[in-house]
């Protein structure tokens, strides 16, 4: 891996600065450490004189706005980012007024920048105060098209994940001791604030469970036995998790197709070196000797492909009761447009079931994603595209 202390140039940046053009507010979501505070402030570098950043874990930073309201209007003029947005959310009704003032004073965009580390209750709250005054974006960590062009190898970003500290570190040990005090920082700190009450160990638990059973089916019950805690207990934990933007659960394309349709989610870590680092995997050789080097691929180009389609299609997986199955199906207006078949090696055949698949949801792109760097034509107008390809073919539609 070369040796890369810079910033990695973010794709989010120009749509950030476009929507600002557009909305009076853009929120930005990501987990913690995952870039949002550099690249909020390289965009309030670019407005020396017309920018202003609140850090809301500063006690500093939160005195400023005991009057929000006269605080936040006396900043006419300026791109206000307010960080940690979720530590004080009672700050979007004061927003609201002042961005309905500034439009009637013919400041209409670009107004706030808001970084929150959870999504659920932040747009929540964002969408109740300020509807039809906000654009929402999440930021994933760094995707394989950003390292591609940063030089950084496709399996060095697939082995360390997408924060930027844990990719950029010296060496593979390095990049787990960071990603293991990351882990623990979520426990110790995040949970209890998210969810006062729950255990920090049991979350753990099941957080290592999950990133053992990637691209495997949920089932609440098996895990809840496992952990000797009650159902609604893990069913809470995960929905949790998927808030903090760190669990994925992704649900089954079920339109009426006349088939019989698996209906549990499936379940996947959205980085794939905290989901390495939970299971105690350094480097790739041991990634590759170990069980979960299938559900860990997946999972990688799953959330690769997701960032590269954005908000313009909603992801699903489709499997049948006998077998017909599509790792990932990209829907828009209820037609699944694209669907996608997973595989680490180029030469891996593809199985009967997915042939069957395309018969049942008729899309009109069918793509086989490995890990090799070639792309060809395969039969029933299926294409073969490295992760790379794939993205900025998606990206390009």
């Amino acid at each position: 891996m070369p040796d890369l202390h810079g910033y990695i140039l973010r794709e989010a940046e120009n749509i950030i600065e476009q929507r600002l053009g557009e909305f009076p507010a853009v929120v930005l979501l990501g987990p913690r450490q995952v870039g949002k505070t550099t690249l909020a402030r390289r965009l309030a570098a670019r407005r020396p004189d017309s920018a202003l950043y609140l850090d809301l874990e500063r006690p500093f930073d939160q005195r400023r706005l005991d009057d929000a309201d006269a605080f936040l209007r006396a900043q006419s003029g300026k791109l206000v980012i307010l960080d940690e947005i979720h530590r004080k959310p009672e700050l979007f009704a004061a927003l609201r007024g002042v961005i309905d003032d500034r439009r009637v004073a013919g400041d209409r965009t670009g107004c706030f920048l808001l970084l929150g580390s959870a999504s659920l209750d932040l747009m929540r709250q964002a969408s109740e105060s300020l509807a039809g005054r906000i654009y929402a974006l999440e930021l994933a960590p760094i995707t394989a098209i950003e390292a591609h062009a940063a030089h950084i190898a496709l399996d060095d970003l697939w082995v360390r994940g997408g924060f930027p500290d844990s990719l950029l570190a010296a060496g593979d040990e390095q990049s787990l001791v960071w990603r293991d005090a990351f882990i623990r920082t979520y426990l110790d700190r995040d949970v209890p604030m998210f969810a006062p009450r729950s255990s920090a160990e049991a979350v753990h638990r099941l957080w290592t469970m999950l990133a053992h059973l990637q691209g495997q089916l949920l089932e609440v019950g098996s895990i809840a036995n496992g952990l000797n805690v009650s159902a609604r207990t893990v069913q809470r934990y995960i929905d949790l998790l998927c808030d903090l933007l760190l669990v994925r659960s992704l649900q089954p394309w079920s339109q009426n197709v006349g088939k019989r349709l698996i209906k549990a989610p499936k379940i996947y870590l959205r980085d794939s070196g905290l989901a390495h680092a939970l299971l105690g995997l350094s480097t790739l050789s041991s990634i590759l000797g170990h069980p979960v080097v299938g559900g860990s691929w997946e999972a990688f180009v799953i959330e690769n492909l997701c960032a590269a389609a954005g908000d313009r299609y909603r992801p699903y997986y489709y499997r049948t009761s006998h077998g017909a199955e599509v790792d990932l199906v990209l829907e828009r207006g209820g037609r699944p447009l694209i669907v996608v078949e997973i595989k680490r090696s180029p030469s891996a055949a593809l199985s009967r079931g997915f042939y069957s698949s395309l018969e049942v949801l008729q899309p009109e792109i069918a793509l086989y994603v490995h890990s090799g760097n070639d792309d060809w034509e395969m039969k029933h107008s299926v294409t073969a595209r490295s992760l790379t390809s794939a993205m900025s073919y998606l990206a390009s539609l």
